[in-house]
Formats: structure tokens, C-alpha cells, sequence
């Protein structure tokens, strides 16, 4: 199929809804579909042989840059500038919209409830206009919220979590031949990856850090802005390093460095664009961990059970720092359990590569 898919992402860029997006289209190309995708000018445009190099994609898609004028009319813009596709895949729920009023068939794709003044409003009229169409969600727990607020979709309805390149976990080194090749300190190590944002549990990893001095804390990511709030906040712990953002084809080798990976969200999440998506989340970094083969702590939130349960994580209290302590030095302490854990988690995110999920999104579409 000719595939337009439409993003109001930056791209390039290190957000998590960037490198959804990207792996997203990548999927959907690697089925043989000829993709499209339409972002926003926010950053210079590059090359696919750099955009390759950041995402680790390996099949070529089209990207294009549109000029992005007031941001609440680029979904439009975005709309009127496609060609005739057989499907347009989207994100923003206007494009949904615009889409559908064009008499195209129509998947969007829901990360969170809409937002805003008008986000219900669009939503609404996605969900009553007709047409061929297909909501994905990427938890139960979304697509449970969708339908309380708007009632029964008149299409089809898929779950589909967030994905995984497991290509890009192959032949990764141990966490002592990691950590020298990152230059990082020989001591054991815990890690998190992703942004800095409210909800994301930054006070309870420094805290651990204080009461743990014998392991090394590492979180890779974050914006320029937070990175120097907590720098300055954690100046002098020697154990505690903040390495900024580090382009997604080199996780793995950042994530294969830790001894434990720790998801230490809060009861309320905030992204990039704000809100709380702590009730309905599909964190990449839990797959990337999954992926690592490296034991999983969490904070024991509902929807992080939609995809591990205790025989592969081990779910915690949020900012509980006694809980999340002990539960650190236990794991610390027992490589068998550690073991345990990461093994399977490897074995079941074998079914949620990027590809299997592109897969079953499309399943019985007939264009």
C-alpha cells in the first residue's frame, strides 16, 4: 500500500515521541509498504543516512518537512499536502478528522487521552464521522478511557503496545565490558533511561544514590535545562551521573551497562506536552529494558501489568525510597534472581517487535 502517516513529532529529535513515530513508519515500511510520513519544520532536515544513524533504522521510508506556521493548523496543512494515499496513518486527531472528510481511509493512533480545548472535540467527531477507519490504542487501559468518554467506536479497535528493534540487542557485552567501553566505573550499576520530566522519578533515583554509595547511579537522557537543574542539585555525589541524551541506536549498549534498570515513575507522569499519562502508558523503555536482558524494577503502577508481572520485574512502591532500597540491595545480592528476571523478560518480549506489532495493526485491511 501507499502509506502517508502524519506526526506532529520533531524529527529528528531524542523524544520518546519521535522515536515512536520513526519506528513506528520503519515497521510499516519493513512490511513493504511504500510510507510517507509528514512532520513539522521544526529542526533542520536531514539526510535518511542520518536519520538511519540516530533511529537505527535499516529500511528506507520518505520523511518530509512541511513549513509549520501555527502548530494548531499543521494537521490540516499536513492533510491538504498528502497525495491520494490507500491509507493515511496518523497521530494528531485533527488529521484523523481531516482525513476521514476526505473519504480516506483512516488508522490513528492514540498515545493518550485528548487533551485541551478542542483535542474532545476532535475526538468526538473521529469517532461519528463515517468512513473506513481503525483506533489503535497502545493499552487497555487508554482504550477503556477512550470509550468512556465517547462511547462505542463504529470501526475496528486494536490494543497495540510499544514496540522493540530486538536486532539491536544482539550480541550485546556484559555490564563490566559495557561500562569500559562507555567509560563508565567498574562498580555495580544502576540505570535509567529516558527524559527528566515531572513523574518520571528523578528525587527518588537521587535518594537511592545518597543511601547506596557502593553502586554507581546512571541516567541517560533528558533535555539541556533539566540536566543542569540536577547537576546542580547533585553536585559532589560521586556515585551519580547524569550523561544527557545519547542517540537511540546507542541504548543498547548504554542499557546493557547496568546491573539493574529501574522505571522509578511517580503516581502522576508528565511528557513533553504535559498532562499525566501515568494511568495509560506504553513506556519504550520497558521493552528496551526487556530487550537488555537486564532484571527490571518498577513502580508498581496498573497499566506497567498489562505487560510484566512479578516473574519478570519486580514492582515497587512509587517514591517509596526504604522499598525501592531494599528491593535494590536484594537484587544486588543475588545474581541467580537477576538472572531470572531478565531471562524472562527476554523471552516474552519477543512478541512485541515493532514489525509484529506494524503486523497486527494492519491485519484484514483491505485498503
Amino acid at each position: 500500500m501507499k502509506i502517508v502517516a502524519i506526526a506532529a513529532s520533531r524529527v529528528p529529535s531524542g523524544n520518546a515521541n519521535s522515536i515512536q513515530v520513526m519506528k513506528a513508519c520503519h515497521a510499516l515500511a519493513q512490511l513493504g509498504h511504500r510510507v510517507q510520513l509528514l512532520v513539522p519544520r521544526m529542526s533542520p532536515p536531514q539526510p535518511w543516512e542520518e536519520l538511519a544513524a540516530l533511529y537505527g533504522l535499516q529500511t528506507p521510508f520518505s520523511v518530509h518537512w512541511l513549513p509549520q506556521g501555527r502548530r494548531r493548523f499543521y494537521p490540516w496543512r499536513a492533510v491538504l499536502a498528502a497525495s491520494r494515499p490507500d491509507l493515511l496513518y496518523v497521530w494528531p486527531w485533527q488529521a484523523a478528522v481531516g482525513g476521514l472528510a476526505r473519504g480516506w481511509p483512516v488508522i490513528f493512533e492514540a498515545h493518550e487521552p485528548p487533551t485541551g480545548r478542542f483535542g474532545p472535540l476532535w475526538a468526538r467527531a473521529f469517532f461519528r464521522l463515517p468512513g473506513k477507519k481503525r483506533l489503535v490504542s497502545i493499552t487497555r487501559a487508554l482504550d477503556s478511557r477512550l470509550a468512556e468518554r465517547y462511547g462505542p467506536f463504529p470501526g475496528e479497535r486494536i490494543i497495540a503496545p510499544n514496540g522493540i528493534d530486538l536486532e539491536a540487542y544482539q550480541g550485546l557485552p556484559d555490564p563490566p565490558t559495557a561500562r569500559a567501553r562507555l567509560g563508565l566505573p567498574a562498580a555495580p550499576t544502576v540505570m535509567c533511561t529516558g527524559h527528566l520530566y515531572a513523574g518520571r522519578g528523578v528525587p527518588l533515583f537521587v535518594e537511592l544514590a545518597r543511601r547506596l554509595p557502593q553502586f554507581s547511579f546512571v541516567w541517560v537522557g533528558g533535555r539541556e535545562k533539566e540536566l543542569r537543574f540536577w547537576r546542580q542539585q547533585t553536585a559532589g555525589a560521586p556515585n551519580l551521573r547524569f550523561v544527557g541524551f545519547q542517540p537511540p541506536a546507542q541504548l543498547p549498549l548504554w542499557q546493557a551497562a547496568a546491573d539493574v534498570l529501574v522505571m522509578p515513575y511517580e503516581r502522576r507522569i508528565a511528557g513533553s506536552s504535559g498532562g499525566d499519562s501515568a494511568a495509560v502508558a506504553s513506556p519504550m523503555k520497558m521493552f528496551d529494558y526487556m530487550a537488555a536482558r537486564r532484571p527490571i524494577l518498577t513502580s508498581d503502577l496498573p497499566v506497567i501489568h498489562e505487560v510484566l508481572d512479578e516473574s519478570c520485574a519486580r514492582f515497587l512502591p512509587p517514591a517509596d525510597a526504604d522499598h525501592w532500597q531494599a528491593a535494590l540491595e536484594d537484587l544486588m545480592a543475588s545474581p541467580e534472581r537477576r538472572q531470572a528476571l531478565a531471562a524472562e523478560a527476554y523471552r516474552r518480549v519477543q512478541a512485541f517487535t515493532w514489525r509484529a506489532r506494524a503486523a497486527r495493526i494492519l491485519e484484514g485491511w483491505d485498503g
